[in-house]
C-alpha cells in the first residue's frame, strides 16, 4: 500500500488526462502488488485500500480530497465490450495468480518443491479433496479454501479437463475424465457401490494385451436385469476413451488455445462467468477506433451519460445555480440536449450528413446516436472514419462548452467544425 501511495505521490494527476490515468492504473498500479498477489490471499482491508487508491486517482482526487466517482468501480472493472474500462478486479486477479500453484503442483510433480508439498499436504489432490486442517500453514489453508469453498475456485477447477494417457494419474471413479464435468461415481453411483475396484487409477482397472487396452472390471455380485442398460451405457462411456501406453495423463486448460494455464486467461474466465453484463455493440465499436485514449475514454463516459453536465451534477446533489444550456440558454443542460438537440448544435449534425447527400433523424440517447451515425455509411474503413468524426464532433462541442462556462468564450459553429476537422486529421494522418 505504501509503495502504491509513494508512486501516486510522484504523479500529478491534475496534469494527466482521464485516459492517461486509466493507462497508468493498468500498466503501473496493477503491477506493483503482483508478487504479493501471486503468493498470498489479499486481506479484505488491503483490497479495499488499494481499490480506494485507484479509484481516487482515476477520478482526479488525492490523499486529502475526494472527487465524484461517476461510475461504480465494479462497472469500471467490466471488460471493455461490456461497458467497462477493463481495469483489474483485485480479488479475482489474486485468485487467478494463485491458481498457478495448483497447476504447477500437477505439471511439476517430480520437482523437489512439489514433492515437499505432496509429502506434507498431499500435493494438488490435497487442494481438492482433503478437508481444511488447522495444523496446516496459513498459506496452504488459504489455497484450499479458495479452491474448495469459493465459486471462483470452482470455475478454475472446471476450466481444467483431463487428457487421458496411460491412466497413471486419473482416478477411475472419482475424477471427471469422461464427460469433463461429471465423474463416473456421480453418473453411475449404483455401479460404484457394487464395484470391487473403488479408489483405483485407470491403469489398475485393466491392462494392455498386444498393445490394445482391455478393461478388467470386477463386481461384488452379478448385475440385476434392471442394471444391464446402465452397465451398457457405462461400458460405452469408458470405451469411448483411448488408453495410450506411452503417454502420461495430463491436464488441459480449456480457456487457452495452447491448453496452458495463464493468469490472464484464468482472470478472463472467472470474470466472464461472474459478471452478468452482456456485450454492448456501442462499446464494442467504440474501442475498435484507433484514437488516443483520452478521446476514447471521453466517449465512453458520454455513452454512459456520466459526463459532468449540469443536470448530472444536480443529480449528484451538487448545487448548480444555472442549469440552462450554455449555448442556447433555453433548455436544461443534459447530454442529449447539449450534444445533439440544442438548436445551435443540431445544424452541425445536419451539415455533416448533408455532405453525404442524405437525411437522418437524430436520437437523444448518446448510444443510439453513436450507433446510428455509424450505420449511415455502408461499412468498412469509411464507417470507421465516420465514427471517428462523431467522436471528434462531440469532443469539440464539450471543449467549446467548457470555454464558454469557465473562460467566458462565445459560441461559433464554424469554429467547432474547424476544430473537429483538424482533430480528425491528426487521428487519421
Amino acid at each position: 500500500i505504501k509503495k502504491c501511495e509513494r508512486t501516486l505521490s510522484k504523479w500529478k494527476q491534475r496534469h494527466l488526462s482521464f485516459g492517461g490515468r486509466v493507462t497508468l492504473i493498468q500498466s503501473v498500479l496493477n503491477s506493483i502488488p503482483i508478487y504479493f498477489l501471486s503468493i498470498f490471499r489479499i486481506p479484505k482491508k488491503v483490497e479495499d485500500k488499494l481499490v480506494g487508491l485507484q479509484q481516487r486517482f482515476l477520478w482526479g482526487g488525492g490523499p486529502d480530497n475526494n472527487k465524484i466517482a461517476w461510475i461504480k468501480w465494479d462497472k469500471v472493472c467490466l471488460p471493455k465490450e461490456k461497458g467497462g474500462l477493463g481495469e483489474k478486479d483485485i480479488s479475482t486477479f489474486n485468485l487467478a495468480r494463485r491458481g498457478k500453484w495448483r497447476w504447477n503442483l500437477f505439471q511439476q510433480e517430480g520437482h523437489l518443491w512439489a514433492k515437499l508439498l505432496e509429502s506434507k499436504y498431499g500435493g494438488w489432490r490435497g487442494l481438492d479433496e482433503a478437508p481444511v486442517c488447522t495444523k496446516e500453514s496459513m498459506w496452504w489453508r488459504d489455497l484450499k479454501i479458495a479452491f474448495q469453498s469459493s465459486q471462483q475456485g470452482q470455475e478454475l477447477k472446471r476450466g481444467i479437463q483431463w487428457r487421458v494417457g496411460s491412466g497413471d494419474r486419473i482416478e477411475f471413479w472419482e475424477d471427471e475424465w469422461i464427460d469433463g464435468d461429471v465423474s463416473l461415481i456421480t453418473k453411475y453411483p449404483r455401479l460404484y457401490l457394487i464395484s470391487c475396484q473403488q479408489n483405483q487409477l485407470i491403469q489398475q482397472m485393466g491392462g494392455f494385451r498386444d498393445e490394445e487396452w482391455e478393461w478388467n472390471l470386477s463386481w461384488r455380485r452379478t448385475l440385476f436385469d434392471n442394471e444391464i442398460p446402465m452397465a451398457t451405457n457405462f461400458l460405452r462411456d469408458i470405451e469411448s476413451r483411448t488408453i495410450q501406453v506411452n503417454r502420461r495423463d495430463d491436464w488441459v486448460w480449456m480457456a487457452d488455445n495452447r491448453g496452458q494455464y495463464t493468469a490472464h486467461t484464468a482472470y478472463n474466465l472467472m470474470r466472464g462467468t461472474e459478471v452478468d453484463g452482456i456485450q454492448d455493440e456501442a462499446f464494442e465499436e467504440l474501442w475498435k477506433l484507433k484514437v488516443p485514449s483520452k478521446y476514447a475514454v471521453f466517449a465512453w463516459r458520454l455513452l454512459r451519460n456520466r459526463l459532468p453536465t449540469k443536470i448530472n451534477l444536480h443529480r449528484r446533489q451538487i448545487e448548480v445555480m444555472d442549469r440552462s444550456c450554455p449555448f442556447c440558454r433555453n433548455m436544461e443542460e443534459d447530454a442529449g440536449h447539449l450534444f445533439f438537440h440544442c438548436r445551435k448544435i443540431i445544424p452541425i449534425w445536419w451539415e455533416s450528413v448533408l455532405w453525404l447527400n442524405i437525411s437522418a433523424v437524430f436520437p437523444a440517447d448518446p448510444k443510439q446516436h453513436f450507433l446510428q451515425h455509424g450505420l449511415i455509411m455502408a461499412g468498412g474503413i469509411q464507417t470507421t472514419k465516420w465514427r471517428c468524426w462523431w467522436l471528434a464532433v462531440t469532443w469539440s462541442i464539450w471543449q467549446k462548452r467548457n470555454k464558454i462556462i469557465f473562460s467566458n468564450g462565445t459560441f461559433d459553429a464554424n469554429k467547432v467544425i474547424d476544430d473537429t476537422a483538424f482533430l480528425l486529421w491528426t487521428w487519421l494522418s
